[in-house]
């Protein structure tokens, strides 16, 4: 009986909560087929988004999800993004939200918040997990690179389907710059520049990168993806890129997927 419990325990749903600067949105996922059971739910970012503040709406967010007919069991462990560096549950920046989240131990502040296993990754690697295991990259063996142009460059380093945490990419320096602060979507509007001349940048962007990983597959994310055609033609690489497929559930489905994975329920 314990074995068949077990067995259907690991078969349940879990739940993945995004925490952003605007929006902290949640939802019940199935971590083996990359899906969410039912709609999102999402509650606005507080202002100022201190670590009590934010603690206060995830709680929130996970007992509405509690509340439904497909939830997890209520000790079930919950995955959770954050839009900063996290090293052993510790965040270690904070450009988006209150600078006293500096050093926090988020999954300790989370676990006791909750009553409930909480573990935390950084907001791009779990869009990206998401993508390469469920999106454009499934299937693909090898170096997979997610990278999302937003208000700065994101970026996720996937390799045989496991995810290798805190890649920043857009930090890499360029012609002497800072890459993000010249091929950002917002960059690219600050500056009025046409899809032709955007593309020259990122261009210049891809390339390097893809010098330095001679990855399999590159995948744009962030907002702009969805302009895809107007510059991803342009681009002359020999890594395939292709833009990102799970759009705004990204995030949640990756940090499920990524405690899944901890917690042995899936590989």
């Amino acid at each position: 009986m314990a074995k068949k419990d077990e067995k259907s325990h690991k078969k349940a749903p879990l739940i993945g909560i995004d925490i952003g600067g605007t929006g902290i949105k949640g939802g019940i996922v199935d971590p083996r087929k990359g899906k969410l059971l039912g709609e999102r739910f999402r509650v606005p970012t507080p202002q100022p988004a201190t670590p009590e503040a934010v603690a206060d709406v995830v709680a929130q967010v996970v007992a509405e999800l509690s509340g439904r007919p497909e939830a997890p069991a209520a000790d079930s462990p919950v995955g959770v993004t954050f839009p900063g560096i996290i090293q052993h549950g510790v965040v270690h920046s904070a450009a988006n939200v209150d600078k006293s989240w500096l050093n926090t131990d988020i999954d300790a502040l989370l676990t006791a918040r909750l009553g409930r296993p909480v573990e935390v990754i950084n907001d791009a690697d779990a869009a990206g997990l998401a993508e390469a295991r469920f999106g454009a990259g499934a299937g693909i063996e090898g170096t997979v690179l997610v990278i999302t142009l937003g208000t700065g460059i994101g970026s996720a380093f996937i390799f045989n389907g496991l995810l290798v945490p805190n890649a920043e990419l857009g930090h890499l320096e360029i012609d002497g710059f800072d890459a993000e602060t010249k091929a950002s979507a917002v960059a690219r509007e600050r500056d009025g520049l046409s899809w032709e001349e955007y593309s020259v940048l990122l261009q210049r962007y891809f390339a390097h990168v893809e010098f330095l990983f001679s990855p399999e597959l590159f995948i744009v994310g962030g907002g702009i993806s969805k302009r895809a055609d107007e510059y991803l033609p342009r681009l002359k690489l020999r890594t395939p890129i292709v833009p990102a497929e799970l759009k705004n559930e990204a995030g949640i489905v990756g940090a499920a997927v990524e405690i899944a994975v901890k917690h042995k329920y899936i590989k």
